[in-house]
């Protein structure tokens, strides 16, 4: 079976999150994928360790303000594209991805620095997709 071809540049929905339509990098030299959030707080619950954030920058058009809380998946150290590791919170999320309702582990960060707020790692991509660099938006809307 043949795998579906992206670009460097793909649409993404996070219907847990209720946003559509998110521009989304994909990189096939970060391991794994990454969020923009801001706030992103840790607390208990029930003996189990949950994060709460708010997704995207308020200037963002799919921003609402309203805090997301969800379970932690795990708490990675992550070396961030100016080279400094960082320790985030990593999460289990549905997504709309190229037709598909997947499962994508994200971790937490604030892109704001960066100009996509959604970065696709390897991890996602692996055996699934092959990447075309030279193309974007290949997803069938």
């Amino acid at each position: 079976m043949s795998k579906p071809i992206v670009g460097r540049l793909e649409k993404i929905d996070l219907p847990e999150f209720s946003i559509s339509n998110l521009d989304a990098k994909i990189d096939t030299g970060a391991y794994t994928s990454s969020l923009h959030c801001h706030h992103i707080e840790s607390y208990d619950k029930d003996g189990e360790n949950w994060v709460q954030f708010y997704v995207l920058d308020p200037e963002h058009p799919e921003y609402e303000a309203k805090l997301f809380s969800c379970p932690v998946h795990t708490v990675r150290r992550v070396k961030s594209s100016n080279g400094q590791i960082q320790e985030r919170f990593t999460i289990k999320r549905k997504v709309r991805f190229f037709g598909k309702t997947r499962t994508i582990e994200l971790s937490l960060t604030d892109r704001s620095e960066m100009k996509f707020p959604v970065l696709i790692g390897r991890k996602f991509l692996t055996n699934k997709f092959l990447v075309d660099v030279s193309k974007k938006y290949l997803s069938p809307q």
